[in-house]
């Protein structure tokens, strides 16, 4: 997987990496160069006194240190042109992915999992692909060149290559070997603190009240010492890695001042010759040893690219198809016919057998008790799931026929957990529709009885909102979710237990400014309270996933049981 994310993404921009291979050629080159006009000065200019042949040569290799390094700042340029890009394009991919993601492919990953594919997962390959750009070019260049050039220098010492090298290699496969599962399970720890952080910060508020603070900390304590241990073991072998590598490299030079000391003495090589031989092989292992940097990179990143990957291969059940309606016959209008539903891996469906219908400029509500699917029931009109038996219609089409923008675009959905988002009263409720006027604003505010608190907000409908909306009650945020719904304009309101909140008196307000200014809307009210649905022109009554009453308040009190104990046990609290 990570060679194929590799090669989808850095392959837009192979000119980036074509400019990396030429300017860290020039540098490899121009580093094994060096060490022969060393060994001149040495055995030419100063054993023969020649200061002339020192100078000149002396300043050639400052002109090749200049170029080595003008080149090697080049292709560092380059490769974090094209690994930073490629690193965006991988971002914006997975977050696409996401997005278009249904309720039960973000339930399976998991927020927080998903958060951490597309931030550190993604940082992890584009850091490979950075150092890969240029350790892995240069790497090879410097071995390869250096023995070539050690060769020519005196091949009689060329064994201690043959030596040291292949020590080298297997040192760094055992600690390797044992670094990949370590990795995979730092990454897994990692999503586990991510989510317990998450919690923590979002249901802050519960954990104070039940005084969990000390238990939520053990907790998190928990999570953070089992990535302690497992990145402690990782470090142990990954400074592991370079006292070995420089022991072979320490060892080997003093092979090379040994063995080469003994030919000096013999009159057989000169001493220049021997320091030449001593930086090649100096070359060659920091060639080995910026690979085996990069090996210790691979199996992490690897890690990252298959979490990565299985994003960008999941499919959502969310299809989206080229020949889906854009054309809704029949606008407004809410079919349920014989629905049936059922959450992945559940032995039991959460709804089966579900019928009715909300005709244009209706108000249909639902009620029932707690668990018995309502939430889940408006949940397959915006196609959050799909259905697994029967059918939903919005406007005469198919649900999973319809264009999911078209769809979307029709529906305007006030959830049961209003979330406003950072920005500001108007950016919120422009959320839907960016081109509204701030009179369409206040209308809006006006029909959600929004606009005596905006007004007394500094700065009205520039006022502040932060993250959530945490810095408003819960019931200004229900009205701004149901100002922003319909700012949105949309053909139906779906209203998901979106009163709840609110006192008796704004509740039935706000009821009557919907009911009066959108006539033409169709409204669809999931509520617990019976205030709240008995003008509703049909009322649909669950109990264990199945419709068991159908009809207006009065007809219901006759003919539901359900119903009519729901009322009983409201009346005290009601009057």
């Amino acid at each position: 997987m990570l060679g194929k994310l590799l090669v989808r993404y850095l392959g837009a921009y192979k000119w980036w990496l074509l400019g990396v291979l030429v300017f860290q050629f020039i540098s490899a080159m121009a580093s094994l160069y060096l060490p022969r006009l060393n060994a001149d000065i040495i055995d030419k200019g100063v054993a023969a006194g020649d200061t002339a042949f020192i100078w000149s040569t002396g300043v050639m290799m400052l002109t090749i240190s200049l170029g080595q390094i003008t080149a090697a700042i080049i292709a560092t340029y380059f490769a974090a042109r094209a690994a930073m890009s490629a690193g965006r394009d991988i971002r914006l991919d997975v977050y696409e992915k996401v997005s278009a993601f249904s309720e039960r492919e973000v339930s399976t990953f998991g927020p927080g999992s998903l958060i951490t594919r597309n931030t550190n997962d993604v940082q992890q390959v584009q850091m490979l692909a950075m150092m890969g750009a240029t350790m892995l070019v240069t790497a090879p260049m410097l071995a390869i060149g250096g023995i070539i050039m050690a060769l020519q220098q005196d091949v009689g010492l060329s064994w201690l290559i043959g030596v040291s090298v292949p020590i080298l290699l297997v040192l760094v496969a055992i600690i390797i070997s044992r670094m990949v599962p370590l990795f995979r399970s730092f990454q897994t720890k990692l999503d586990a603190i991510n989510r317990i952080l998450r919690e923590q910060l979002t249901g802050v508020r519960v954990v104070r009240a039940f005084v969990r603070e000390d238990i939520e900390e053990q907790r998190f304590a928990g999570a953070n010492h089992d990535i302690m241990v497992v990145g402690r073991k990782v470090g142990s072998l990954f400074v592991l890695m370079f006292p070995l590598a420089m022991l072979v490299l320490n060892v080997t030079v003093v092979g090379v001042i040994w063995f080469g000391g003994i030919q000096v003495n013999e009159g057989s090589i000169e001493i220049g010759t021997l320091f030449a031989f001593m930086q090649y092989i100096g070359q060659i292992l920091m060639g080995v040893l910026m690979a085996t940097f990069m090996t210790i990179m691979i199996p992490r990143a690897a890690v990252s690219a298959e979490r990565i990957g299985e994003v960008l291969e999941s499919e959502s059940t969310l299809t989206r198809s080229e020949s889906a309606t854009r054309e809704f016959p029949t606008l407004g209008t809410v079919v349920f016919d014989d629905v049936a539903f059922t959450y992945p891996g559940a032995e039991s469906p959460v709804l089966h057998g579900i019928s009715f219908e909300a005709k244009p400029g209706e108000t249909v509500a639902i009620v029932g008790s707690t668990g018995a699917g309502k939430t889940t029931l408006i949940s397959l009109i915006p196609r959050l799931f799909d259905v697994t038996g029967g059918s939903v219609r919005v406007g005469g089409v198919d649900v999973r026929e319809a264009d999911l923008d078209h769809l979307w675009t029709s529906i305007g959905l006030v959830p049961q957990r209003p979330f406003l988002f950072t920005g500001t009263v108007a950016s919120n409720l422009r959320f839907g529709r960016e081109e509204a006027t701030d009179d369409d604003l206040w209308a809006a505010l006006d029909i959600a009885q929004g606009r005596d608190f905006v007004e007394e907000m500094e700065g009205k409908l520039e006022a502040r909102i932060s993250q959530g909306g945490t810095n408003v009650s819960g019931g200004q945020r229900q009205r701004l979710a149901i100002a922003r719904a319909i700012v949105h304009q949309p053909d139906i309101l779906v209203f998901d237990d979106s009163f709840s909140a609110l006192d008796l008196t704004t509740d039935a307000r706000l009821r009557q400014a919907l009911w009066r200014e959108l006539p033409e809307v169709t409204k669809i009210v999931v509520a617990q309270r019976v205030s709240t649905v008995t003008e509703a022109d049909r009322i649909v009554v669950l109990e264990d996933g199945q419709m068991v009453g159908l009809g207006t308040h009065e007809e219901l009190l006759t003919t539901s049981e359900t119903y009519r104990e729901i009322v009983e046990s409201q009346l005290g609290v009601e009057a």
